[in-house]
């Protein structure tokens, strides 16, 4: 059994298809961001975490949620936060939203909640004028003061392991359960593993093709390889979609549970196993791998086998696979991987 995972100490009870609807989903809802009431069996829940115990007394009524996409999982199970974080990259129109996010609201028929600005940290006063009565985070990178503080104004569901490495399954599993959704968020994983496995069949060149994300390339300074490790939900996401894990990514994760690691521009033939690069750049930045004396015997540089995303744009946010985001990027990142798979050798 993996360390810190999360362990549900209650019986959790079948929610009743009301607890599907959104809070404030509807124009004449008027619980003003809640969600509905829904019976209180199988409460007290407690989620533990990596960071502390969450013990949920009752069905939460109004959730926030903080840091990446949590936010994701509420929206998914038909309920709209009170608060959560606003988008800092990836919002092509400055709303504070994701593109995928805004057509869930719309779905939904919700306003807009609260949007935390976390430019500087998480803004705990804005996440107590909420008022919330969960506040999920099971993809964070929260400290142990973050969560101690959170914990004074709600219970606060953190992650289960290590900072920013909670798969997108566990995302869902985690966040649901604190929602006393359980059951609601392990059909929503199943639903979501489905249109993978439909989408990812069309495109068999991929099957087995290892892949490793670099992480944003500086074209001024070559030196050293900065990269996803096999702890990254990217990097885990390339196995979802039939690719597989590179044995240099894996070996250079193995001491540790970072989600990054760097290695000098001297070993980068320790890559030799790598078949697909994705990164975030443009053309121009392939080009300057390809003209770099050390990077270009990469065989994934060599055969041009890069995906290159604009890392401040939506899809290249995509790639970092989130309920909602998973849906909207599945087919056009597919494809892109498709086209390096097929300069493979």
């Amino acid at each position: 059994m993996r360390a810190n995972r999360f362990l549900l100490t209650a019986a959790m009870a079948t929610i009743a298809a009301v607890g599907l609807t959104a809070c404030g989903g509807t124009a004449d809802d008027s619980t003003d961001g809640a969600a509905p009431a829904a019976a209180a069996e199988g409460f007290p829940i407690t989620v533990e975490s990596a960071l502390g115990t969450a013990t949920i007394e009752e069905k939460p009524e109004r959730v926030a949620t903080v840091n990446w996409a949590n936010h994701e999982v509420p929206l998914a199970l038909g309920v709209v936060p009170v608060g959560m974080a606003m988008a800092n990259f990836g919002d092509d129109d400055g709303d504070g939203l994701l593109p995928w996010v805004s057509e869930k609201l719309d779905e939904l028929g919700g306003e807009t909640p609260v949007l935390f600005d976390e430019t500087d940290g998480i803004d705990f006063e804005a996440v107590a004028d909420t008022d919330p009565d969960v506040i999920l985070a099971a993809y964070s990178g929260l400290t142990q003061e973050d969560y101690d503080t959170l914990s004074e104004i709600a219970p606060v569901v953190a992650y289960p392991e290590a900072p920013w490495a909670t798969s997108w399954r566990d995302v869902i599993t985690v966040n649901a359960a604190g929602m006393g959704m359980a059951e609601e968020g392990e059909q929503l994983v199943a639903d979501i593993e489905g249109e993978i496995s439909t989408a990812a069949a069309e495109y068999p060149q991929l099957e087995g093709k290892s892949t490793m994300f670099l992480t944003h390339v500086d074209p001024t300074d070559l030196s050293e390889v900065s990269f996803y490790t096999s702890h990254d939900t990217r990097s885990a996401f390339f196995e979802d979609l039939g690719l597989s894990t590179p044995s240099s990514v894996e070996e250079a994760s193995a001491d540790n549970d970072q989600f990054s690691g760097t290695v000098s521009a001297e070993q980068v033939d320790v890559f030799s196993d790598v078949d697909i690069i994705v990164t975030y750049g443009d053309d121009e930045l392939i080009s300057t791998l390809e003209g770099d004396p050390l990077l270009s015997q990469m065989p994934a540089v060599a055969n041009g086998a890069i995906v290159a995303l604009d890392g401040s744009g939506p899809l290249g946010t995509a790639a970092n696979p989130t309920p909602l985001a998973i849906s909207w990027v599945l087919d056009d990142y597919l494809a892109l991987l498709a086209e390096a798979a097929d300069t493979a050798q």
